[in-house]
C-alpha cells in the first residue's frame, strides 16, 4: 500500500491529556458516569487520591492494578490512578468468575484488585490462590468477606489527604492490558502503551468527524477499550463531554440520549440492530439530538432504518483488532460501499493481504490481513509474559491478525471471516479453549468441542458438541444449567448436541469447520426453542 515512510508523529500519555484538559476546562461538564456528573478536576483529584493510596499499599511503577467493575466513577478513576503511578490497569470482564477470573489475575500478576461490592464473592473465591495479590479494594458494601489478602474500602482510600505521586510517565510506557479471547489457548494480555490509547482515540474522533460540541454516549463497558478511547480519552482531546451508561437497555436508549443530549452513540453492531428493530414508539426519539450511530458491523437495512425512521446517520467504516487499531477507516464525509470497512489506514500502518506463505494476494482475492506500524507505539507492545506468542503473531515482521479480508479495485477493505477458531457473541469474544476446559470438568463429559453457529443478530451463537460417558443419563438442559454457574452469562450455550464421537483429522484435531458447517442438526437441543432462559449475572 502506498503511504508515508516511518515518522514519529505526536506522542502522548493519559496523564498529559488529562492535565491539558485541566488547564483548559477544569470545572466544565466532562463525564456523565451512570448518571453521576464528573468534571476533569474531580476526576484528577479522585485519581490522585487513589494513586497515593495504592502507593501506600505497595503498588509501584509497572505493577498491575486489576479491576472488576461495572461502568461508573470507579472504573474511570482506576485507569487514571494507575496512570499517575506509572502502573498498568487491567480491567476484567464483570461476567468472569472462577477459572476465567483466576487466569487473568494470575497471568497479569495483579498486585491490587478493585472490585465492585456485589462481585466481591467472586474475588473471595479466588484471592487466596493468588500469591502476587497484595490488596483487594472493595467499592461499596461487600457481598462477601475476603480472606487471605488485606481488604480495604475504596471510599476510605478516596477520602485520604495528600498529594498525587510524581512519577514520570512516557508515551511508550504501558497503560493497560486488554485480554484477548484466548481462542487457541489461554487468553493473552495485549500490552497497550499510553500513546496507543491516545492515538486510537484521535483516530476514531477523525473518522467520526467529531466536534467539540458533540456529546458521545456509550453503554459499552470500560473493560473494553472502546469506551475508554471514545468516551473518556477522546473527550479529553476534543473537549466537550461524554456519557457512559451503566448498562445497555433497548427500552431506555432514547430516554438516556435525551437526558444526556447525546449526539453520537458508540455501540456494537448487535446493539444497533436491536435498537433499529424495536418497533415501539419512543417519544424521546422524536426530534432527537442524536446525529450519528457508530457501530460495526452495520447491515445496510439497519443503516437505512436509522436514516428513514429518525434521521440519524450511521458509521461502520472501520476495522481493527486489540493488537492494532484502526487498521482501516474512512475520513468523515466519504462514502463507504455497503459491507466495506473503509480503506487501509496508511498513516499509522502498512497493510497487506497475504496467503499462507505471506505472499501478497491479488486485488479481489481473499487473504489474511497483516500490518506493521509506520509510527512508534501505535500498535500493541506484545503479549504479556508470552514472547513466543508475540513472535508467532509477528511472522516475517508483520503482525498477523488471524482475519481474512479482501481489497476491491477502489482500495476498500472487506472483512470476510475469522481465521482463528473463536466465537463472538453479543459483543463479547469467547475462548473455545477455556470453554472446553470448563465442560471437560463435568464428570459425564469425556470429549467436547465448543464452536459457533450463525446468529440472527449477525454474530455467533454458541454450540457445545459433546461426547458423554457410556451409560450417562445427563440431559442437554441439565448440562446447560450446570454451565450457568461456571461460565460468563454471554457464553452459556444456546445449542447442545450429544454425539458418540467428534470428527477429527489424522493427527487428532477436532474438525471444527465441519461442526460449524453442520450447524444446528435435527438432533441439536435449542435452549430458546424449549423456552429455557437465563438472567445476566
Amino acid at each position: 500500500m502506498a503511504g508515508a515512510a516511518w515518522t514519529t508523529g505526536e506522542q502522548h500519555t493519559l496523564v498529559e491529556v488529562l492535565d491539558a484538559r485541566l488547564e483548559q476546562d477544569p470545572h466544565g461538564p466532562f463525564l456523565d458516569l451512570a448518571g453521576q456528573a464528573f468534571t476533569a478536576a474531580e476526576l484528577a483529584d479522585a485519581a490522585g487520591r487513589l494513586a497515593a493510596s495504592l502507593g501506600e499499599l505497595g503498588v509501584e511503577r509497572g505493577d498491575r492494578v486489576a479491576s472488576l467493575l461495572e461502568n461508573g466513577p470507579a472504573s474511570v478513576v482506576t485507569v487514571f490512578a494507575a496512570a499517575r503511578l506509572g502502573a498498568v490497569s487491567v480491567p476484567i470482564n464483570t461476567a468472569y468468575k472462577g477459572e476465567f477470573l483466576t487466569h487473568q489475575l494470575a497471568d497479569s500478576g495483579a498486585r491490587a484488585l478493585i472490585v465492585q461490592g456485589d462481585l466481591a464473592q467472586r474475588a473471595a473465591e479466588v484471592a487466596g490462590g493468588l500469591p502476587e495479590l497484595r490488596a483487594v479494594i472493595v467499592e461499596g458494601e461487600p457481598a462477601a468477606e475476603i480472606t487471605g489478602v488485606p481488604q480495604h474500602d475504596l471510599s476510605t482510600l478516596l477520602d485520604r489527604a495528600g498529594g498525587t505521586p510524581r512519577v514520570e510517565v512516557r508515551p511508550a510506557d504501558l497503560a493497560t492490558f486488554i485480554y484477548t479471547a484466548g481462542t487457541t489457548g489461554p487468553s493473552k494480555g495485549c500490552m497497550l502503551s499510553h500513546n496507543y490509547v491516545v492515538n486510537l482515540a484521535a483516530q476514531i474522533a477523525r473518522t467520526w468527524g467529531r466536534r467539540p460540541e458533540d456529546v458521545v454516549w456509550t453503554p459499552l463497558p470500560m473493560f473494553h477499550l472502546n469506551a475508554l478511547a471514545t468516551a473518556v480519552v477522546g473527550t479529553l482531546l476534543l473537549g466537550g463531554r461524554s456519557a457512559i451508561a451503566r448498562k445497555f437497555s433497548v427500552s431506555g436508549f432514547w430516554d438516556d440520549i435525551a437526558r444526556t443530549g447525546g449526539t453520537i452513540a458508540s455501540l456494537l453492531g448487535t446493539l444497533a440492530v436491536l435498537i433499529a428493530n424495536d418497533e415501539r414508539e419512543h417519544p424521546a426519539a422524536q426530534g432527537t439530538t442524536l446525529r450519528l450511530v457508530a457501530a460495526a458491523p452495520m447491515p445496510p437495512d439497519i443503516s437505512a432504518r436509522f436514516a428513514t425512521r429518525w434521521g440519524v446517520e450511521t458509521f461502520s467504516a472501520g476495522y481493527g483488532v486489540t493488537e492494532a487499531s484502526l487498521i482501516s477507516s474512512l475520513p468523515a464525509g466519504e462514502v463507504n460501499p455497503p459491507g466495506a470497512a473503509g480503506r487501509p489506514n496508511d498513516v499509522e500502518f502498512e497493510v497487506l493481504l497475504v496467503d499462507d506463505d505471506d505472499n501478497p494476494v491479488p486485488t479481489g482475492e481473499i487473504g489474511e490481513i497483516v500490518c506493521r506500524p509506520r509510527r512508534p507505539h501505535v500498535m500493541f507492545e506484545g503479549y504479556w509474559g508470552r514472547p513466543e506468542a508475540t513472535v508467532a503473531a509477528s511472522r516475517n515482521w508483520w503482525f498477523h491478525t488471524g482475519d481474512f479480508g479482501r481489497l476491491d479495485e477502489d482500495g476498500f477493505l472487506y472483512f470476510v471471516d475469522r481465521k482463528k477458531d473463536y466465537l463472538r457473541r453479543r459483543g463479547e469474544n469467547i475462548s473455545s479453549f477455556e470453554m472446553e476446559k470448563i465442560f471437560l470438568g463435568h464428570e459425564d463429559v469425556v470429549d467436547v468441542a465448543v464452536h459457533s453457529v450463525p446468529s440472527p443478530l449477525g454474530e455467533d451463537d454458541v454450540k457445545v458438541t459433546a461426547v458423554l460417558q457410556p451409560g450417562s443419563t445427563l440431559t442437554e438442559e441439565a448440562l446447560c444449567r450446570w454451565a450457568v454457574e461456571r461460565v460468563p452469562y454471554f457464553a452459556v450455550p444456546r445449542y447442545i448436541e450429544f454425539r458418540h464421537e467428534l470428527p477429527r483429522n489424522p493427527v487428532g484435531r477436532v474438525l471444527k469447520y465441519q461442526l460449524r458447517e453442520e450447524g444446528v442438526t435435527p438432533t441439536t437441543w435449542d435452549a430458546e426453542a424449549v423456552g429455557v432462559t437465563f438472567e445476566k449475572r
